[in-house]
């Protein structure tokens, strides 16, 4: 058919969703999922925009439209919007959508809700490697940080994946594994903090705590044009990922590599988490918590829908920036005390329901 058909029809499950069919594509998209995603879109902004009117600056939130609609407004306000506050809004944006989307890829993969870059340790692994590079090293440039989170990342990947896997990868070996292995990283980590100067450790403290102060557009276009050829290469994720979930033998069957596609997901998974740690540190549990609130929003059958898990984990950066600046901590210090109770949560239900 040479023309686009975009129309809603019932699927046999009772949802509705559009088709979009060309001669190239033919998908059906949820309008469940367009929705969540709008009203999504709508807190990112709303939040955004009531989060740039935090500061030493006073700025209600007429000024902040003013500076953002009207190239004419007070230039000290322009200066202050655009390129003190902006930059943060936006790289909570880039951060939260890059660690849910870490976190979809991650639990897909393993089948299992517990099975984020915060709990197996590939986040700690880019802490880590970020830490060596900072302090041992002493290389503090973006562009040094990202490698050393990329690397550290990668080897504690292939750690976890060697010793977890014996014959079959079982997901409940993996996650043990890499919780054992997370907790080594993260006692070497603390034995070089307390090797080295009081301010080198107060430097790689400071990091550690996760925070999105002080970024600017120096460090937000590299890192955007990096998630942007990442999350491009990780969409065909999206389709093979859920078959996955369905076992070994089918995906074969459905002409799907399970090592291949298995490699490629540690790999894209490992380098969104590495990018957020190179730029804030580490954002605890963004990766566990939003995967999971998007299934459940969009009432989806796999924690691996790309879009909708990126809005989720950008709403919820953003607004745990905000409340991060209204109580003046690093923002990492809200999702963990939020991601704690969620995790609390996760496991209680999922003893219920073995029980």
């Amino acid at each position: 058919m040479s023309v686009d058909q975009h129309r809603s029809i019932p699927v046999d499950h009772g949802r509705v969703h559009i088709r979009i069919e060309t001669a190239r594509i033919a998908t059906l998209i949820p309008v469940r999922s367009i929705v969540v995603c709008a009203v999504l879109a709508v807190v990112i902004v709303a939040a955004g925009l009531a989060s740039m009117t935090i500061g030493a600056y006073d700025v209600d939130f007429g000024s902040v439209i003013r500076a953002i609609l009207d190239p004419s407004s007070d230039p000290d306000i322009r200066q202050v919007v655009f390129e003190w506050r902006l930059p943060r809004v936006l790289f909570a944006v880039l951060c939260g959508a890059a660690l849910a989307l870490a976190g979809g890829i991650f639990q897909s993969l393993t089948r299992n809700p517990l099975g984020s870059p915060d709990i197996i340790g590939f986040g700690i692994g880019a802490q880590f490697g970020v830490t060596v590079t900072m302090v041992v090293l002493e290389l503090n440039t973006y562009t040094f940080k990202a490698a050393g989170a990329l690397v550290g990342g990668l080897i504690t990947a292939l750690l976890v994946y060697v010793l977890a896997n014996k014959n079959t990868l079982s997901s409940f070996r993996l996650i043990i594994v890499g919780i054992g292995v997370s907790a080594g990283l993260g006692s070497l980590t603390s034995w070089i903090l307390i090797s080295v100067s009081v301010e080198k450790a107060m430097m790689a403290a400071t990091w550690g705590a996760g925070s999105l102060a002080s970024l600017g557009f120096d460090q937000l276009i590299p890192a955007s044009i990096v998630f942007a050829i990442v999350t491009l290469l990780s969409l065909p994720l999206n389709r093979t990922l859920p078959v996955l979930e369905m076992g070994d033998d089918a995906a074969t069957a459905l002409g799907i590599s399970p090592g291949r596609t298995r490699l490629a997901a540690m790999v894209f998974g490992v380098a969104l988490v590495a990018l957020v740690t190179a730029a804030a540190g580490p954002i605890s549990f963004i990766a566990l918590a939003a995967p999971q609130i998007s299934q459940r929003l969009t009432r989806s059958n796999t924690p691996m829908s790309a879009v909708p898990v990126m809005f989720t984990g950008a709403a919820l950066v953003v607004v745990s920036d905000g409340v991060a600046q209204l109580i003046a901590v690093p923002v990492g210090v809200v999702t963990v005390s939020i991601g704690g109770l969620y995790l609390a949560w996760l496991l209680a239900a999922q003893y219920a329901r073995r029980t």
